[in-house]
């Protein structure tokens, strides 16, 4: 995907959250990014990987909190945790799920909901992501949403690693970049199974589907 980028011009990057807990190298990761001129914030799983306090009580997420602490280590958890929770960069709002909350977010059709989640917003343009699903759309307000997409586990049926490159204003090109997921999925169920238990085989689904499968 960085390579993707900086083909196509991208000289700069901005980071929306949710780096490394379902990955099979959460480390690699981080570090790669940390190469990167790029503006970060915070994602829930950031924040759940100090304080999982109000992490839903599902087995898989909480193997992969404990798998991701123990890769990471206690400082960069910590660094990752004090990021901000939403930027605003060349007149947008850059949050992870919405400008009231790094949970509730946005979906590719208008909802009841939209207007609460934007409420307090006075950007024009709002990018954002946590739910996986790549799109671009009008809201209410005169507000314009971009989601993105997913790097690493895209819900929306393709594979495929998602993301958007910003050529200034509303003109957001939403790109997919071909890798081996098959190959990725193996390394997930390799590295991950001793710590994720049988709940392994729902993740490798998901990348496999790229869909939220149980």
């Amino acid at each position: 995907m960085i390579a993707d980028a900086r083909a196509a011009g991208a000289n700069r990057f901005v980071l929306g959250g949710d780096y490394a807990l379902a990955g099979a190298f959460p480390q690699d990761v981080v570090k790669r990014l940390e190469k990167l001129d790029a503006d970060w914030i915070r994602g829930n799983t950031e924040r759940w990987l100090e304080d999982p306090s109000d992490a839903p009580g599902d087995e898989l997420l909480h193997r992969s909190i404990e798998y991701c602490r123990d890769q990471l280590g206690g400082k960069r958890t910590g660094k990752l945790y004090a990021l901000p929770e939403q930027l605003e960069i060349d007149g947008a709002c850059v949050c992870h799920a919405s400008p009231r909350s790094d949970i509730l977010t946005f979906m590719p059709e208008p909802t009841e909901g939209d207007r609460q989640l934007l409420a307090n917003s006075q950007a024009e343009i709002v990018v954002f992501g946590h739910s996986h699903l790549q799109f671009a759309r009008e809201a209410e307000g005169g507000h314009f949403l971009v989601n993105p997409g997913s790097v690493g586990l895209p819900f929306d049926g393709d594979r495929r690693a998602a993301y958007a490159l910003w050529k200034g204003g509303r003109d957001f090109d939403l790109r997919r970049v071909q890798y081996d997921s098959d190959g990725y999925a193996q390394q997930v169920r390799k590295r991950m199974a001793a710590k994720l238990g049988d709940t392994v085989e729902t993740l490798v689904r998901r990348i496999q589907q790229a869909a939220m499968v149980s």
